[in-house]
């Protein structure tokens, strides 16, 4: 394990999880919106992480007196396509159906927000660590004063 290992570690996890605030900020944003630029009606979006570079067996082997993993990574980018999407009865506007309905992303601003909590929550831990680590080291350099 490295000195900076655990900086290293929080930094990747603050990146992931600023990344997460900006699908989420973008489906807010999106909650109203009847069309993309596509004239596709927008989805949930969603981010998925994994650990960054899973060791072999081998390397864990080796490494087993000091791996504590090298931190996470965004996998992909995944779109709702499971929820539906809300229909509202708005024959007055111009995206309506010939029933009256108008077709609305399916996003709810409640799990957007209570999501939003999670990831700001996730950002300041993986802070405070950064933080923990830095001041570790910087005690550790004046042990040698």
């Amino acid at each position: 394990m490295g000195v900076f290992s655990g900086m290293d570690i929080s930094a990747s996890g603050m990146t992931a999880q600023r990344t997460r605030l900006d699908i989420i900020s973008e489906n807010i944003a999106n909650v109203n919106t009847t069309r993309d630029a596509d004239g596709n009606i927008y989805k949930r979006k969603s981010v998925i992480f994994h650990e960054k570079g899973y060791p072999s067996f081998h390397e864990t082997l080796l490494g087993t007196a000091g791996y504590v993993g090298k931190g996470v990574k965004i996998s992909e980018f995944i779109e709702d396509e499971e929820t539906e999407c809300r229909m509202v009865y708005d024959p007055s506007h111009p995206d309506a159906d010939e029933n009256g309905y108008v077709t609305y992303p399916n996003v709810n601003t409640v799990t957007e927000m209570t999501d939003m909590i999670d990831a700001s929550r996730s950002y300041e831990a993986n802070v405070t660590a950064f933080n923990a680590a830095k001041n570790m080291q910087l005690k550790a350099l004046e042990i040698g004063k």
